[in-house]
Parts: structure tokens; C-alpha cells; sequence
């Protein structure tokens, strides 16, 4: 393991020799709780496939900024679905599991910081058709002008009533979903297939650290990754920045192009990443609080 990834802290609730040698295994956690630090030991341990759930590391443009194991990771240990989607591809959680499927033939471990690719995998994925890119191109000029508040308040319901209302990304998808669809997004839902790993058939853990211990880590990382090439990074994607690419969203990224872009001193490029960076921390411990009842707790520090 490399050293710039950081060892897993073992929490209060969690012994390695207890997790399943047979089962695969789903790691989940928040943004820097050491869950890809945790994957490569159980994957030592085992022999065993790390793969990617993270939504934002499967892009080829970034790789410090969305923490994607470093080169020395990946030749110790056998990685699948990281850097390998294109910075303007289409990326979706269906395309995400598409590749996943054949991975679960071999033995598995799966990390990442996305709880819907997770329920994906677990719970299924309801097969609703593709967006158009006019009703896209609406929805991207919306969010920008109006807000998602807006496009909110335009939902169905039935889909108002389980979408997270702060998550842009989501509500934008509900709302293009019922434009181009003509029904709710909770609709087609509610009738999604069966899984491809339902929860019975894996081991699954997730990381719950303590707020201030993680509020430092991410702190601490954000510095390292500074040091480790971020703002070399960033300046490679300044060409051709679009900041409504999915590719785009990578924390860190958008701050750092606008102090490239001479909008704000690097001080505050570094200050809003943080700051960014911990907002999207609390945004998955709710989402994994709410989602991950039936997981077992790995709790830290």
C-alpha cells in the first residue's frame, strides 16, 4: 500500500478475521474514512478483485483529486473500473453496473463513497429509458438560471417526497426523468428488478467515523494531495473546463480551475475545497444512515 493513502484505523466494531473469506465484500464510507485503505488489506488477505463504486474515480482526467489508488496501489493489488471512463464520456449507475455484473464471478471486494451505485448492486435498478438531449440541455440551463429548488418543485409527489431536495444531481434526474418519461421517477422505482448481489449473499460494511476525526482527516488530505500534484491536475483540465460534466464534480476540482482561471487566490480555492469536501462527507453519512440500516457498522475512530 502506498504510503500517501494512509493506513486503515481499525474501529471499535470491526475485527478483519471476522469478515467472510467467501462472501464478497461491499465497503462503503464517507470521503477520506480509510475504506480504500480497508479494501486492499481485506483483498490481500484474500486474493481477492478491488473494485470501484466510487462515481467519480472511474474518470480517467482526475486521479489525486477523487483519491484513486495511486500506481503503486494498482500494481500490488488487482483494480478494476478506476480511470477508465473518458473526461466527456456518459457515465450512469447503469452503465456502472453493466460492468460490475461479469466482476462477480471471481472473488470480490468492492469499495466506494456512492450509496446508489451500492443500491444498485443490492437492491436492483429500476431500467428507465435514456434522457433525451434536448429535455438534458433544458435541464442543465435550468439548473443553472433557476436552481434546483425550481425543477423541485416541479416533481412528482411520490418522488418529492424520497429524493434528497439538497442534491442537485438528483433532482435534476427525477425532474428529466418525468419530462422524457412521462412518470415519476418513484414509479419506475417501484418497479425495479432483482439484484444483481441482493444483501443476504455479501458481506457489507460501513464506515461511520466520528465528525471531527474525519473533519481532520479530510483537512489533512486535501494538503497532502496539494503536495502530491492537485493544482498540476487541475491545470491539465483547464483546457476545455466545462463545469457541467459529471467528470466535473470531482470535490476540489471546481476550486481549483477558478483560482487557475484568476476568479480567486489559492488560499481560497483551498479553504472552499475543504469546505466542499466536508459538506459531501455529511451528505453520505445521512444518505448512508438512512440507506444502510441492515450494514454493519465499522465504527471509527
Amino acid at each position: 500500500m502506498s504510503q500517501n493513502r494512509g493506513g486503515f484505523n481499525r474501529g471499535r466494531a470491526m475485527k478483519i478475521d471476522t469478515i467472510s473469506h467467501e462472501a464478497p465484500v461491499l465497503v462503503a464510507g464517507p470521503t477520506a474514512s480509510g475504506k480504500s485503505a480497508l479494501a486492499m488489506e481485506i483483498a490481500a488477505r484474500d486474493g481477492r478483485l478491488i473494485v470501484n463504486a466510487d462515481a467519480l474515480q472511474v474518470y480517467e482526467n482526475w486521479r489525486i483529486l477523487t483519491a484513486r489508488p495511486t500506481p503503486e496501489d494498482e500494481a500490488a493489488l488487482p483494480h478494476a473500473l478506476y480511470g477508465h471512463i473518458g473526461r466527456e464520456q456518459p457515465y450512469s449507475v447503469g452503465h456502472w453496473l453493466r460492468e460490475v455484473a461479469p466482476l462477480l464471478s471471481r472473488p470480490v471486494v468492492i469499495v466506494g463513497g456512492t450509496g446508489l451505485n451500492f443500491n444498485a448492486l443490492t437492491r436492483g435498478l429500476a431500467e428507465i429509458p435514456h434522457t433525451p438531449p434536448q429535455i438534458r440541455a433544458t435541464a442543465d440551463d435550468r439548473m443553472r438560471t433557476e436552481g434546483r429548488e425550481r425543477l423541485f418543485a416541479e416533481l412528482d409527489p411520490e418522488t418529492a417526497a424520497r429524493i434528497d431536495r439538497l442534491n442537485g444531481v438528483r433532482v435534476q434526474r427525477a425532474w428529466e426523468v418525468l419530462q422524457a418519461t412521462g412518470r415519476g421517477l418513484a414509479a419506475w422505482q417501484d418497479d425495479t428488478p432483482a439484484p444483481l448481489l441482493p444483501l443476504d449473499q455479501a458481506e457489507t460494511l460501513v464506515i461511520v467515523p466520528e465528525t471531527s476525526w474525519l473533519n481532520g482527516r479530510i483537512d489533512r488530505r486535501f494538503a497532502a494531495m496539494l503536495a502530491a500534484g492537485a493544482l498540476d491536475e487541475a491545470r491539465a483540465n483547464l483546457r476545455g473546463w466545462n463545469p457541467a460534466l459529471p467528470s466535473s464534480r470531482a470535490i476540489g476540482g471546481p476550486e481549483l480551475i477558478a483560482h487557475l482561471q484568476g476568479q480567486i487566490p489559492l488560499d481560497e480555492a483551498i479553504s472552499a475545497a475543504t469546505l466542499a469536501s466536508r459538506q459531501y462527507a455529511k451528505r453520505q453519512r445521512t444518505m448512508f444512515r438512512s440507506n444502510m440500516v441492515a450494514w454493519r457498522q465499522v465504527l471509527l475512530p
